[in-house]
């Protein structure tokens, strides 16, 4: 089984508040549905959690009640990207439902806890593909956190052991500099954990899931539980499917 993650930035445009790419995400999800290959797919928030996340600070949690309206949006939001990502994959014949990190299951100082899975399996039993998502979630301690799809992806890699982790991006992979501010930046094929303080810190521009730093210490922390995670570009057509059927292509493959 492969995992795959839709990054935020492939399935909206993130600049644009609410703004979905739906010619894009119909793409990607034919060739998943093309590759006749067995996954499970998660999704990233894009522009419709970023931008109010990040203009109510909600990746510091609950500082003052001011910020509950835009947990609520948040939410609503969110969950309307999902519906959209479904609808497509159901499109293509993939049997798809959205499963709501933040309706399910809670965090703790940050980090995604689920305990009860017993839903989501049997879902996936019966042929039914469960999608989670980036979201806001109920947290112990900080009255409610930021979920990352990334925190979703390194979830259920831990429970389901895929054989490949894949990130979709909008980017070839990870460069020794921002690809699109320097001409003379260099795709790196491979990258470890030694590597990650010897790259350009501009590559490591803050949203409120971490940034591209934040997702390659997710992508080394996950690597424990499969034989390989890979960053690929989705804007690339034929890129995805290409690399689902074994095939070539141009990534950054993470390796712990």
């Amino acid at each position: 089984m492969i995992l795959i993650k839709l990054g935020g930035s492939v399935i909206t445009d993130k600049s644009q508040y609410r703004k979905f790419n739906q010619e894009q995400t119909a793409r990607l999800c034919k060739e998943i549905a093309n590759s006749r290959k067995g996954v499970m797919i998660v999704h990233g928030a894009g522009s419709f959690g970023h931008v109010i996340a990040k203009q109510y600070q909600l990746n510091k949690g609950l500082q003052d009640f001011g910020q509950i309206p835009a947990v609520a949006q948040v939410q609503h939001d969110t969950r309307e990207l999902s519906l959209k990502v479904t609808e497509e994959l159901i499109k293509v014949g993939i049997p798809a439902v959205s499963v709501p990190p933040g309706s399910c299951f809670v965090m703790e100082n940050g980090r995604l806890i689920v305990k009860d899975d017993e839903a989501i399996k049997g879902l996936m039993h019966i042929g039914v593909m469960p999608i989670m998502f980036g979201d806001v979630v109920a947290d112990r301690r900080k009255g409610f956190s930021i979920c990352s799809g990334d925190q979703a992806m390194e979830v259920l890699a831990r429970k389901f052991k895929p054989k490949t982790i894949l990130f979709v991006s909008d980017v070839d992979g990870l460069y020794t500099a921002d690809p699109k501010k320097d001409p003379n930046a260099k795709l790196i094929e491979n990258v470890d954990i030694s590597m990650l303080d010897n790259i350009d810190s501009e590559l490591m521009v803050a949203d409120v899931t971490g940034g591209i730093r934040g997702k390659i210490e997710e992508m080394l922390s996950i690597c424990q539980d499969c034989d390989e995670c890979v960053l690929i570009n989705g804007t690339v057509p034929g890129r995805l499917e290409a690399f689902l059927k074994g095939e070539d292509v141009v990534c950054t493959r993470v390796k712990v």
